[in-house]
Parts: C-alpha cells; sequence; structure tokens
C-alpha cells in the first residue's frame, strides 16, 4: 500500500499538469475543460475564462472557445444573472445592492446587471397591478422572507430595541436599503405571525 502524497508533492504534480496545459493550443482540449466546468451549474463569461486561465490554458484558444460558447448560448451573462437573481429570491434573499455585487464579482458587467434587476422590478409591478405596496416589490419579498426564516433567531433576544437592531443589521448585511428595511420591520411589527412577537415594535 502506497502512503498518501504530501502537499508538497500534490503541488508539484499540479505545477506539473498548469505547465503541461500552458503548451496547449488545440481549442477542443480547451473545450473540453470549459464544457467539464459548465457540467456544475451555470458561469458567467468571466468566471469561465478565470477558471480556464487559472488552470494554465493559454489566452489565445480560451477565448477561441469562450467566442464558441457564447456563439452557441452556453454562455449568456444575462442568462447567467437572471438564473442567479432568481435563484437568490428563491433560497437566499438579498437586496439589489448585494445581487449587484455578487454579480460584479462573478465578472457579470454592471449594464446587465442593471437591466436583469430593471426587468425583476418591472416584473414585480405587474405582477401587483401598481398597487403602491412595498412589500410587493422584489425586494420588499426577499426582506419579508428572510425576517420569516429568522424569526426563530430574532426571537430569543427579549429585548424588543434590541431584536428590532438585529433585524435591521440582518437586513442592511443582506444588501436591503433602509427604506426597504424599515417597511420590512413595519409590516412584521403589524403581522399576526410568529415574526411578529419578536419583532414588534420598541
Amino acid at each position: 500500500m502506497s502512503r498518501p502524497a504530501t502537499g508538497a508533492e500534490r503541488r508539484a504534480r499540479a505545477d506539473a499538469r498548469k505547465a503541461e496545459r500552458a503548451e496547449v493550443q488545440d481549442p477542443a482540449v480547451v473545450l473540453d475543460a470549459a464544457a467539464a466546468f459548465l457540467a456544475v451549474r451555470p458561469r458567467s463569461i468571466d468566471e469561465t475564462r478565470r477558471r480556464l486561465r487559472h488552470l494554465g490554458y493559454p489566452p489565445v484558444p480560451v477565448e477561441i472557445v469562450l467566442e464558441r460558447l457564447i456563439e452557441f448560448g452556453y454562455l449568456d451573462d444575462e442568462a447567467f444573472a437572471r438564473a442567479w437573481v432568481e435563484s437568490r429570491d428563491r433560497s437566499r434573499p438579498r437586496g439589489a445592492s448585494a445581487l449587484r455585487r455578487e454579480l460584479a464579482l462573478k465578472g457579470v458587467e454592471r449594464p446587465v446587471v442593471d437591466a436583469v434587476l430593471d426587468e425583476r422590478d418591472h416584473a414585480a409591478e405587474e405582477a401587483r397591478g401598481g398597487a403602491d405596496d412595498g412589500a410587493a416589490t422584489p425586494d420588499g419579498m426577499a426582506a419579508d422572507r428572510l425576517l420569516a426564516r429568522k424569526a426563530a433567531v430574532l426571537g430569543r433576544e427579549t429585548d424588543p430595541r434590541k431584536r428590532r437592531q438585529k433585524a435591521y443589521a440582518l437586513l442592511a448585511r443582506h444588501g436591503f436599503s433602509p427604506d426597504v428595511i424599515a417597511a420590512a420591520l413595519g409590516r412584521a411589527a403589524t403581522d399576526d405571525s410568529d415574526l411578529d412577537s419578536s419583532i414588534g415594535p420598541d
């Protein structure tokens, strides 16, 4: 039975593989690596570029592969940003500023992010039929979901003022604006749910 490789040995093997990849000029080889990366989950163009470059592939075949993937619709920053926002809205609520930060880290350009968030706001406005209800905005709904999810944790705080401060801090950390936070806390304070007892008025 052979002994496990040491950290230095693993790094040496990784460096050797990277050096081999630096010599690759065949886009088909780079395409295989990109396909494996994209098979895990959707990615942005920049995220894919960074991964391929990190693996050691030269810039020219990487750019050729990226152009092909864009041409055939496998890479599309607008579709990626839309899917990212929808996923966050469903499972890990965030405010618009947090979504902007996350997508910027993924390399999605600001105009694309703005267009996707505008589309999100427009869809919510149509859904509420023009009614001026802060809870019906995407950020308002996301803030309400986050407060509902964290109601039990927030409810452990017995001091109402501290409970409200913790709820405010929670929403702020998740990228919600002060206006959205104030409206969400106001709705929570007047709601009949368990959240009422955990966030209620001071």
